[in-house]
């Protein structure tokens, strides 16, 4: 395979504010890439390199990946994998590369789940396709209620102590989840680094116990979606348009969640937006990532401009009191 001459720039470190993960030596940088769509088979593969290029030339040095990642599954390792091993072979001491094992992978009773069996062997596939001796941390992607937690921690355990992890995770784990994951980790030596829930303006579930819950044990926490889908966008502040994610079928974002009510909210939100010379989802990444148990805040992209958007809440001004009230009363209108 072709090694390229990729030559990085030398003032990538300068700009990116680093958050220490918990009570963890590992830092993440405030805004880190995930690599779930766009990264399988990219329609625009040069696109796609680019965009990892430009993540790293600007201090974002986390790229997130999950073993289900693409479509179709594992592709997404695939592509980053190829990438990282002809472009940045010299730069793996700068990388965090994660990945995730839990949800449906092949076909049988260990293609899922929380099992020892699926979870080592999820890890030497994630290897395999991301062209890696180690990833800087695996998580088990969901709970698994059929497997006693004891097994699925054992195995992150285990990844560990033989050299093919550096750190583990949880994610989407309840506060009690939590609590029991870590007590185990504990026990075993291999604590719990970092928790990777679901949170934005529009689901802010994790407030009541989870953020407290992370806070109190010493895990940082990375939230993905912070743009819930696109919906913090400016592109449904007139209602639904064509070819966004909302108008197709498929998407995790339904047409019937964008109400008239909703559509006033995102209004309302982009003129605070404006006020700060932001946009709304410059917004939404900023309030996301407001919290400073808040390690990361995973981005997902489409193309280079948008990263280089989202980059720009770096010189954001911090909330004022008042804002963050003007907030909270229009997203608890009912």
């Amino acid at each position: 395979m072709e090694i390229n001459n990729v030559e990085f720039s030398n003032t990538r470190y300068d700009e990116m504010q680093y958050n220490y993960c918990g009570n963890s030596g590992l830092q993440l940088p405030k805004i880190s890439l995930g690599c779930w769509h766009n990264f399988g088979e990219p329609d625009d593969a040069d696109e796609a390199r680019k965009m990892l290029h430009y993540c790293f030339d600007n201090g974002i040095n986390h790229f997130d990946l999950a073993n289900n990642y693409g479509p179709p599954p594992g592709s997404a390792e695939t592509f980053v994998g190829k990438i990282l091993k002809e472009d940045f072979k010299n730069h793996r001491d700068e990388l965090i590369i994660s990945t995730k094992a839990g949800y449906q992978m092949w076909p049988g009773p260990f293609g899922d789940g929380g099992s020892r069996k699926y979870m080592i062997a999820s890890l030497e596939q994630s290897l395999k396709r991301l062209q890696l001796d180690y990833v800087d941390i695996y998580y088990s992607h969901c709970p698994d209620p059929k497997t006693p937690i004891e097994e699925t921690i054992g195995a992150l355990d285990q990844a560990v102590r033989s050299g093919k992890a550096l750190y583990v995770g949880v994610s989407s784990y309840s506060p009690e989840e939590t609590m029991k994951a870590v007590k185990i980790a504990n026990e075993l030596g291999t604590p719990i680094t970092i928790h990777q829930p679901y949170y934005n303006m529009m689901s802010r579930f994790i407030e009541n116990g989870l953020m407290q819950t992370c806070k109190k044990h010493g895990l940082g926490m990375i939230v993905f979606c912070p743009l819930a889908q696109g919906l913090l966008t400016p592109r449904y502040l007139d209602g639904i348009p064509e070819g966004s994610r909302a108008s197709k079928d498929y998407s995790f974002l339904k047409k019937d969640q964008i109400t008239p009510k909703l559509v006033q909210k995102l209004q309302k939100l982009n003129q605070i937006a404006k006020s700060r010379g932001q946009t709304l989802a410059q917004l939404a990444l900023s309030w996301a990532g407001r919290d400073k148990l808040i390690t990361s805040v995973l981005i997902g992209a489409s193309r280079v401009s948008q990263i280089e958007d989202n980059l720009k809440i770096l010189q954001a001004p911090e909330f004022s009191s008042e804002e963050l009230d003007k907030i909270d009363v229009i997203l608890k209108d009912d």
